[in-house]
Formats: structure tokens, C-alpha cells, sequence
């Protein structure tokens, strides 16, 4: 069944800090460098209209958007060295189970976003389809790889059972160029821009096999301890220009444009789908269950694999 990802304004244990960020002398802002876990992408919009409406200003906050792995956004958020990232909530668990003292703070996406996505003559619709397949997914680490992970075990399939080539944030460009016909991405861009080319893909969705905790914001315990008015003030900014996002998608396609390199040579109708695709949610089953139960059915597969897999860049 196709569902669709969503953007759900939930789960806030609010009380968190202000510790990675830097202020000036004057008090105005303070300066909060932020890791996104990818590149510069029309799937970030809530955060690009928090900035530019200035809800994040309004909150006593400037933003850098820092595009690094979220893997070194966990680790720089545990060490205290900032307050926030974006990551994906497997990482949260991982990164607990290492005894790192980071805390998820609120849900950003309802559904987890990660599909492996295939050239439609391999025939690969359902997870056991994976057997014997060359992936190509960014590496062994993140949310595309324990999404992957979930698919294999679903279908009772392991690692050996498949190859897997890390190729980085290169899965459309490879499979255009024929060099990769299997990718593990995000069910709201690769497949999107893939079809848009005109190359027609199967899509396997982690989130109609598994209710993993996906998408949210990451802080620390010392955050949380210290400084929890600061914490609450970023997430309810963001929470706002999350609901605007929702209510408003072509606004917050306008928006966005600012804020990626060569916006304008993209192709405007393929980005208008990646950034309408969240809140276009509808109604699907499986929305009732709870966070904290994603959070533990996650709990249940990271612990299942061996955490040493996972790399901190």
C-alpha cells in the first residue's frame, strides 16, 4: 500500500540549552550552527521558513545551516560542542546504547522516509526481491542504512545476502548514468526526480514494513538541564514554520529558493513535488501509534545488529 510521508508536529519533552551556540556581545542573537544531516535540499523548507519569517529571530536565535553528516551532528550534539541537530531517530538509540548523553526533543516526520528504490525491470517490489542485488546507498551509517537494514530483515534477508557499494549522495546521478539499479534514498526526492527523468522505478518503503522513530531534533542532557527556556523556544520556532510549511507549500517553495545553491537550474515541477510531498499527507493507517513505541520497535532492531557498524565520521 502506498502511504505517504508526513510531517507531524508532535512529541515535544521540552526542557533543553543554549550551551553551542555563540552570542554577541550585545545580546541580540544567539548563534546556533546547525547540522542537517544532508546537502542543501527543498526537503528542509519548514527550517528555511522558520529563518527567513523570522520565527527563529523572534526566539533570540540566528541559524547556520551546517550540511554535514547527521552521524557528526550526534557526535558534536553528545560532546556539547552544539545544542542541536536534525537526525534520524535510529541514531538517537545508537547513540545511547554508546552511552552518549543526547536526547530526541521533537518528531518531525511521522513516517520513516527511507525507501530502496529500483530500475522496474529487476522486478523488486517487495523486501525478500532484495536477494542477490548490488545497492548503492550513501554508506554504512544513517538512516538509509538501518532503513535498509529493517527492509532485509523483513524480509528475512542479511547483509550477505546482498552487496552493498557506498557512493555517497550520488544515487540519481548513477542510475541515470547506469552505473547503479539499486539506491536506497528518500522516499520524498530520489524516486521523485528518478520518474521525472523518465526512468521508471520500483520503490520499497521502510515505513510499510516497520514503524521506526524517524525524523526529529536532537539535543543534549546538559542542554536540557541548564538552559531548558532556550530548547523550548527553538523547537517552538521551528514547530512554526513547520505548520506554515503545511498550510502553505508553494509559499514555502518561494522561500526556499534562497537558500539553495543554483535553485533556479533545478527543475522547478520535480522540486515543487519533493517539497509539496510531506504535506500532502492524507490519511493512512498506523498514525496512532504512539513515539515512544516507534522509539522502542527501533530499540528492538538497533540492538539486534551490532552498533560497531555504525561510523561516527
Amino acid at each position: 500500500m502506498f502511504r505517504k510521508l508526513v510531517l507531524l508536529m508532535l512529541g515535544l519533552s521540552l526542557a533543553l540549552t543554549a550551551c553551542g551556540g555563540s552570542q554577541s556581545q550585545n545580546d541580540a542573537l544567539t548563534r546556533v550552527r546547525l547540522p542537517m544531516g544532508y546537502i542543501p535540499n527543498i526537503q528542509y523548507a519548514p527550517f528555511y521558513v522558520t529563518v527567513a519569517k523570522g520565527y527563529f529571530a523572534d526566539a533570540g536565535i540566528e541559524i547556520e545551516f551546517d550540511y554535514s553528516f547527521e552521524t557528526k551532528g550526534v557526535e558534536l550534539v553528545a560532546a556539547d560542542k552544539l545544542p542541536f541537530a536534525v537526525v534520524s531517530g535510529e541514531q538517537v538509540l545508537l547513540a545511547r546504547a554508546q552511552g552518549l548523553p543526547v536526547t530526541y526533543i521533537a518528531a518531525w516526520y511521522q513516517q520513516y522516509p527511507v525507501s530502496v528504490v529500483a530500475k522496474s525491470e529487476l522486478g523488486v517490489v517487495v523486501p525478500p526481491d532484495l536477494r542477490g542485488q548490488k545497492i548503492g546507498l550513501p554508506g554504512l551509517f544513517g538512516a538509509s542504512y538501518i532503513g535498509l537494514r529493517a527492509l532485509l530483515d523483513a524480509g528475512k534477508l542479511t547483509e550477505a545476502d546482498v552487496m552493498l557499494d557506498a557512493i555517497g549522495f550520488n544515487q540519481v546521478e548513477l542510475m541515470a548514468a547506469g552505473q547503479q539499479n539499486v539506491i536506497v534514498g528518500y522516499a520524498a526526492n530520489e524516486p521523485i526526480q528518478l520518474r521525472a527523468m523518465g526512468i521508471p522505478v520500483t520503490e520499497v518503503r521502510v515505513g510499510d514494513y516497520v514503524s521506526l522513530a524517524a525524523n526529529g531534533l536532537l539535543t543534549n542532557e546538559k542542554t536540557i538541564a541548564e538552559n531548558p527556556e532556550f530548547a523550548r523556544a527553538f523547537v517552538e520556532a521551528f514547530l512554526k514554520g513547520l505548520r506554515d510549511t503545511i498550510v502553505n507549500p508553494d509559499e514555502a517553495f518561494e522561500i526556499s529558493a534562497a537558500f539553495i545553491p543554483s535553485f533556479s537550474e533545478l527543475d522547478a515541477e520535480v522540486q515543487k513535488k519533493v517539497s509539496k510531498y510531506p504535506s500532502n499527507n492524507g490519511k493512512r493507517s498506523g498514525l496512532d501509534i504512539p513515539i515512544r513505541e516507534r522509539g522502542r520497535i527501533c530499540k528492538r532492531y538497533c540492538s539486534r545488529w551490532a552498533c560497531s557498524r555504525i561510523e561516527w565520521i
